[in-house]
């Protein structure tokens, strides 16, 4: 398993954009990491996607504390249809495959604040 950082600072109106360097694998977990006095404020808002195909990774709204998360993506049969456990039960998971780079987006977070995400892969 590899671990990438990305470590990401706000603008004046607190907005962020950054990107991981290219990953290839499938994504185990994604941590964002709140430290310390410079860290974003509560109610910063994530959007996390691959960078060529925009498939969403992660987002969520409103996060006041570190936070993992284990990201899956609904999976398919041959045909395109939605693979279930069961007929009209629940959807079939497995993690997101990705050869690309991580684009991060934030929302909210303070003028000129920090954080980090963390991001494992195998």
């Amino acid at each position: 398993m590899r671990r990438f950082k990305v470590p990401v600072t706000t603008d004046g109106s607190g907005n962020a954009t950054a990107y991981s360097p290219r990953l290839a694998g499938k994504i185990h977990s994604i941590q964002y990491v709140k430290d310390g006095a410079n860290a974003y404020t509560d109610g910063v808002d994530f959007t996390i996607t691959a960078n060529d195909t925009g498939e969403n990774i992660w987002t969520e709204a409103n996060v006041n504390a570190s936070a993992v998360r284990y990201p899956r993506a609904p999976t398919h049969t041959q045909a395109g249809a939605a693979a279930l456990f069961a007929a009209g039960g629940t959807p079939v998971l497995d993690r997101i495959g990705v050869v690309d780079k991580l684009k991060i987006v934030l929302a909210q977070g303070g003028a000129n604040k920090t954080g980090a995400f963390h991001i494992l892969v195998d």
